[in-house]
């Protein structure tokens, strides 16, 4: 049985491809399992700079596959309660992970796969993608995808989206603000590369402290204590190595020390064949 998701690693960036074309890579607790071990070992791995997450295929994700949701039918209420867990933990992480995270979208993305384009941090999508809610369908409520979906695209929207199952396309969603950009799909490949390039000449710790800031400051009221932690979170980072480094490398005209060891652009003749494989795989096959 091939494996439902795909993980490589390719200068210093890790791809997560979820790797169920057949079924459309709606996904199962397996699927569940798989992508969320994925996202929790890049969390604790220093060297990778940013993860992409993509899907093989014709659709992102179909969510959740009918024969899951078939045996969940038969569970224990204990049961149901921990599967459902399992797929909570699985959006907890994606939405946690501090490295920046890539979302590349084509063909369908529907009912959780919804949740996992809301997790990311950025969100390219081809024309044809499409987007639904599809759970009040089956009798079923969008739960718990909801506070990510809420919170990328409006509680006004969400109303309208959560109760009707409809589709919108893929200009919808970026004007929702659940996607980023709206390309065609033969230059899906061409616009991962270009975002990743910008992820890394970022500051790893910079971008992984400004997630967690994005995240409270939206959170929480504005209020001293919300004042204070950010003003105690600037201060850290100042006095950070990483921080210093940067202020230093800008007074000196010259770029910080986390740009010379990372280049997306491989000059090596096995980068550029790799490179160059990745390239036509997206063009292909819209994926990576």
């Amino acid at each position: 049985m091939p494996d439902t998701v795909l993980i490589t690693t390719a200068d210093r960036v890790r791809f997560v491809l979820l790797n169920r074309p057949d079924r459309h890579n709606a996904f199962d607790d397996a699927v569940i399992r798989e992508l969320t071990a994925a996202f929790e070992a890049v969390a604790a791995e220093p060297d990778i700079r940013a993860v992409v997450l993509a899907a093989q295929g014709k659709s992102f994700s179909a969510g959740g596959d009918l024969n899951w949701m078939r045996r969940s039918a038969d569970y224990s209420p204990a049961e149901n309660l921990a599967d459902a867990k399992a797929l909570a933990r699985l959006m907890q992480v994606v939405d946690g992970c501090p490295k920046p995270v890539l979302g590349l979208v084509q063909g369908a993305a529907y009912g959780g796969g919804v949740g996992l384009v809301a997790c990311c941090d950025l969100v390219v999508a081809a024309e044809d993608a499409r987007f639904c809610l599809s759970e009040v369908k089956l009798g079923l409520a969008p739960a718990v995808i909801s506070p990510y979906v809420v919170r990328a695209i409006g509680a006004r929207a969400s109303r309208r989206f959560f109760l009707t199952a409809e589709v919108f396309d893929a200009a919808t969603a970026e004007r929702l603000g659940l996607v980023h950009e709206v390309v065609p799909s033969s230059r899906l490949a061409e616009r991962r590369d270009a975002w990743l390039r910008q992820f890394k000449a970022n500051a790893p710790g910079g971008m992984a402290a400004a997630k967690v800031l994005a995240r409270r400051a939206a959170e929480e009221p504005l209020g001293q204590d919300l004042i204070d932690w950010t003003a105690e979170r600037i201060a850290e980072l100042r006095a950070s190595d990483e921080g210093r480094e940067g202020i230093r490398a800008f007074l000196e005209k010259r770029k910080p020390n986390w740009t010379n060891d990372c280049c997306y652009s491989d000059r090596s003749e096995e980068g550029s064949r790799r490179n160059d494989e990745v390239s036509r795989r997206g063009r292909d096959n819209n994926s990576l």
